[in-house]
């Protein structure tokens, strides 16, 4: 849910005008848009590289991953690991356009640690790609692009912990 559609839900929830702050919280958003719209863009045009930068990341952190019976032996077992790399990538493009972790949390997190244990990877495995994700997320972009983004890679990080 965006930050705006949140707002305007607990309002009417309560019967009432939005508050000053969260008018102010509006406002914000709406100032940032701009920046938010080139930062998804950004990491949907670095999409291969970012995940090229990451995968390279976790199998040095992890070589048993790629090693003989490991969970991305082979050309097909990769490809799914990486498959999830952009899936993951895709959801931190929707908090930030949304300015809200929520989506996040619904469509990614929701289940996560059930799902990855029934298919026998890692819990840990996947805390460590998601910040590898993020390291090479964060090498795309500057300094002040990063401060948007990182929430949302710590917030992953946090639910599957």
């Amino acid at each position: 849910m965006s930050v705006i559609s949140k707002i305007i839900i607990n309002a009417d929830n309560e019967l009432r005008y939005p508050s000053i702050g969260e008018l102010k919280n509006i406002q914000d958003y709406f100032k940032t848009s701009e920046k938010r719209i080139l930062i998804s863009r950004t990491l949907r045009d670095q999409e291969q590289n970012i995940i090229q930068l990451a995968s390279k990341a976790i199998f040095k952190i992890h070589p048993e991953y790629i090693a003989p019976g490991g969970n991305a032996e082979g050309a097909r077992k990769r490809s799914l690991c990486l498959r999830d790399y952009g899936w993951y990538l895709r959801l931190v493009t929707y908090g930030i356009l949304a300015g809200d972790q929520e989506l996040i949390e619904k469509i990614g997190l929701i289940g996560v640690k059930e799902m990855y244990n029934s298919l026998g990877v890692p819990i840990l495995g996947m805390i460590d790609a998601i910040e590898c994700l993020k390291d090479a997320t964060l090498e795309v972009l500057s300094n002040e692009e990063s401060s948007f983004v990182s929430p949302y890679f710590d917030f992953i990080v946090q639910g599957m912990s």
